[in-house]
């Protein structure tokens, strides 16, 4: 009882420090599930018009919330949600699995370009090992690799896996990545906790034949995470062989070992864990770099009495290895009958909570359905009070860390009420720019203190090519000035433009992008 007081203590400072204030660079993500249809597309709506426009609809909901990424499953089970070399349409796409879109489009690519196009990252999310969702009741093409290559498959429960001892296995699935990075824009790969199959009470995982088949000098546990370590290490390599700047993230369960296990592990008490029981050394690839990101799933309100959010949070905090760490915040669990999320304050004071950590860079919330339905008015707190302003993505300076040139900003008077902004890229640049970044601010302030603030960040806009900017005077107007950045393809900021003082109409901003 004593420790919780002490966590609510923590927690009250911390709200009291901390509360509303927002950095100026934060991961603000959203998982959208394609498996069983859970976020996007709706169950039964197989027409490409109406999937698109559903999808839009989601993006300007968290674009709206404040949301600066999606990570979206793309490859659910041995499937595709793109034209693949590899594997078959998938059923949640077209009702019937190795069915193609009617009429045609590249669903990956569209949401790509919108994703985008609004200044967010894309995230391809993939399944590494689920090949079939449900034995019983799956669609499964002719042509899917569980009927082409049925021995490097194994059953378990409901479902077909790829084997993890199978290398063959392996390096299909490190074909399929190679071919998503070659072939599309996404901005990272992103993995979840799905890698050997949580265990069902009383049924081994049936691998004793590849075990005993691979003729390793390990035990059986230390063989099954070295097969998960050769496959992320894998991908790893393939990621930054076809795109140097593309991002590599894996979302794990919670808690990578108990305490009482081993002494590096947690205060938690998880029946299940990373290490133990999915074969998943989350922190072997954080220390080795493998991966870019982790995204812990802390889906469980702070104070629980066996995974409590506060104690999982201190722990990743202390265990990043100079990688990023991005929240995973169960808002879907607000549907069900959990009286804790039913608390207004719960998910303020989760983020609260991890804004305190200098090594914690953002969050990503399970799931996107979620927020269609304001839960506890959690849209209200993002959109006038936490995500209040846009945030810039935090920057991966250990893949690149060279700057953007400043933007080339030039200033026209076209006509006696409007003052126009040129703003085109530098020539020299070597760096693919994302967005430019628009401060603005009085003109008294000084810029060492706006430029660090999110206060003044006013907007994002995502047009590599150059944009302008118009201003509409009026006669009772005042100065305001206007600085202008370029944000690389590995978020990495710029240095000022020449600051362009303009005259603002009276107490109003109203300049438009065409």
């Amino acid at each position: 009882m004593k420790q919780v007081h002490a966590w609510l203590i923590i927690l009250f400072i911390a709200l009291s420090l901390t509360a509303r204030s927002q950095p100026k660079y934060e991961f603000r993500g959203v998982w959208i599930a394609t498996v069983n249809n859970i976020d996007w597309p709706r169950a039964g709506v197989t027409d490409p018009e109406q999937q698109k426009a559903d999808f839009i609809r989601l993006l300007d909901l968290h674009q709206q919330n404040g949301m600066n990424a999606m990570i979206v499953q793309v490859r659910p089970a041995a499937d595709a949600f793109y034209p693949s070399p590899y594997e078959p349409w998938s059923q949640w796409l077209t009702g019937v699995q190795g069915r193609p879109p009617v009429p045609f489009y590249d669903p990956l690519q569209f949401m790509i370009e919108e994703t985008h196009k609004r200044g967010m990252e894309f995230h391809a999310w993939l399944n590494p090992y689920r090949a079939v969702h449900n034995t019983g009741s799956s669609s499964v093409a002719p042509h899917h690799i569980t009927r082409i290559h049925p021995e490097w498959f194994l059953t378990y429960g409901d479902k077909k896996y790829f084997d993890p001892g199978n290398r063959e296995a392996r390096q299909f699935v490190v074909n399929v990545v190679r071919d998503i990075v070659k072939r599309y824009d996404v901005d990272a790969i992103h993995m979840d906790d799905y890698f050997y199959p949580y265990r069902i009470p009383g049924k081994e995982f049936p691998d004793a034949a590849s075990y005993a088949k691979s003729g390793s000098p390990l035990s059986k546990d230390d063989w099954r995470r070295s097969n998960v370590d050769s496959i992320i290490l894998a991908i790893s390599k393939t990621i930054k062989e076809e795109k140097k700047l593309c991002r590599f993230g894996i979302s794990p369960f919670s808690v990578w070992r108990n305490r009482d296990k081993d002494p590096e592990g947690s205060d938690s008490r998880a029946g299940q864990t990373n290490y133990d029981d999915l074969y998943a050394d989350i922190l072997l690839w954080l220390k080795q770099g493998w991966i870019d990101y982790v995204t812990p799933q802390l889906y469980l309100e702070i104070g629980h009495d066996k995974i409590a959010y506060e104690k999982l949070l201190d722990w990743w905090s202390r265990h990043s290895y100079g990688r990023h760490i991005y929240i995973g915040h169960g808002i879907y669990r607000t549907s069900e009958n959990q009286p804790k999320w039913k608390n207004p304050v719960e998910l303020p004071n989760q983020i609260s909570l991890l804004r305190r950590y200098p090594n914690v860079q953002g969050s990503i919330y399970f799931s996107s359905k979620s927020f269609e339905r304001n839960p506890n008015g959690w849209n209200d707190s993002l959109r006038n009070n936490f995500y209040k302003y846009p945030a810039l993505l935090p920057p991966m300076r250990w893949i690149d860390n060279e700057k953007p040139w400043p933007p080339i900003v030039t200033r026209s008077i076209t006509s006696d009420s409007i003052i126009q902004l040129d703003v085109k890229p530098d020539p020299r640049n070597r760096v693919e720019i994302k967005y430019y970044v628009v401060y603005q601010y009085a003109a008294d302030s000084h810029s060492e203190t706006f430029g660090n603030s999110p206060k003044y960040l006013s907007k994002l806009v995502p047009k590599p090519e150059g944009f302008q900017l118009k201003e509409v005077l009026s006669p009772d107007h005042f100065s305001y000035r206007y600085v202008i950045t370029a944000v690389g393809r590995n978020n990495i900021e710029s240095e000022m433009s020449e600051i362009a003082i303009l005259v603002q109409p009276g107490g109003k901003w109203d300049f438009y992008i065409p």
